[in-house]
């Protein structure tokens, strides 16, 4: 990836609500004076990484934290770009399966079934924004579609 590719990404509302969210959970102050690119770097996780982790494996805390960052980052912006509070929701199962949905009013935006969360990471944080822009792009043609539901 080119350099004006990676300060794309890095300059996209995604990433800098992510390092918004991280910020957020960090209650110690730990996080204070690094940099977007340190503060998400747990969430790039490659090929070769993610075949050393074992296929079953219990998640920890950390990583749930990781988790429930990702999908606030996303509801923030469905909020922000649908003009109507979004919520997320996740319920996760001490085995690392589960589910993230993502409200808006009486609306379910987001549905994502969650498996081996021990292993949850992306390839490169471009890949990451690539992703999270479409579930935010589905989710805000959704509360457009059904503004009456949304609005409950």
């Amino acid at each position: 990836m080119t350099e004006t590719a990676d300060e794309d990404v890095m300059a996209s509302d995604f990433i800098c609500e992510m390092s918004k969210q991280m910020r957020a959970i960090d209650t110690y102050g730990h996080y204070d004076g690094w940099s977007s690119e340190r503060l998400l770097e747990p969430f790039v996780l490659s090929r070769e990484a993610r075949k050393r982790i074992p296929l079953v494996g219990d998640p920890d805390e950390v990583t749930i934290a990781r988790i429930k960052a990702y999908y606030n980052a996303i509801a923030a912006l469905v909020e922000q770009r649908g003009g109507r509070m979004a919520g997320a929701l996740l319920n996760i199962s001490h085995e690392g399966f589960g589910r993230a949905m993502i409200t808006v009013g009486r609306l379910i935006v987001v549905d994502r079934r969650l498996r081996d969360v021990h292993r949850f990471g992306f390839e490169s944080l471009a890949k990451m924004q690539a992703d999270a822009e479409k579930m935010l792009s589905s989710a805000v043609a959704l509360v457009e579609r059904h503004p009456d539901v949304a609005a409950l």
